[in-house]
């Protein structure tokens, strides 16, 4: 089974899909989290070079160097757990290329679709946890926390603003694997509906 987390910066899913992951594991469920940009060497040493701030990257190319990284996420890890029958937590996957790239850098997105689905091998979430959140919010998170920016991050306000919408539209088009949770809720109210969230799922699919 495949769980993805997806939100703007800032939004809590890195902290929520920790609390999902150490509350499986003490169930006694066989986990993976990864994430992406990364999840694998290749993919983590692109990552260093993938996010810093001075370097510039055209929509396409950073399209596609996504799909690279992706591919290789799949192939090393991802795949081969889901053909172990484990449960797989992944901080952003196949959406966030619509979201950034496609509704973001606007790139069409049936190019998307298309490298989605050689890439993965056809391979989509079982559930997709949206955490909604204010763009200011978000950022006033990343401040307090003291994390310094990265490329995405350091985008003006409106690029993070059609993130957010797109994420919205996006759950809306698929409302039975989009699960959107207020991202304003406290951290530990966030955890207990995704839990219960996946909970139902995992009994729904025999699990």
């Amino acid at each position: 089974m495949l769980i993805t987390f997806e939100g703007i910066e800032g939004s809590g899913k890195s902290t929520q899909i920790v609390l999902l992951y150490n509350y499986l594991k003490e169930k006694g469920f066989d986990v993976v989290k990864t994430r992406e940009p990364g999840g694998t060497v290749f993919g983590e040493d692109l990552r260093k070079v993938f996010l810093q701030q001075d370097v510039h990257i055209f929509p396409l190319s950073e399209l596609l160097v996504f799909m690279a990284m992706r591919a290789q996420l799949v192939e090393e890890l991802i795949g081969p757990a889901l053909q172990d029958g484990k449960i797989v937590l992944c901080d952003r996957f196949v959406d966030a290329s619509y979201a950034y790239q496609g509704y973001g850098r606007g790139i069409d997105l049936g190019i998307i679709e298309t490298l989605n689905r050689l890439v993965t091998k056809g391979i989509r979430p079982n559930l997709t946890v949206v955490l909604d959140c204010n763009v200011s919010e978000g950022f006033k998170r990343k401040a307090a926390n003291g994390f310094s920016m990265d490329r995405f991050e350091k985008e003006e306000a409106t690029f993070h603003r059609k993130i957010k919408r797109s994420y919205l539209k996006l759950s809306k088009e698929d409302p039975k694997r989009f699960f959107v949770v207020d991202g304003k809720k406290r951290v530990d109210d966030i955890h207990m509906l995704i839990r219960d969230k996946v909970e139902q799922l995992l009994k729904n699919h025999g699990i």
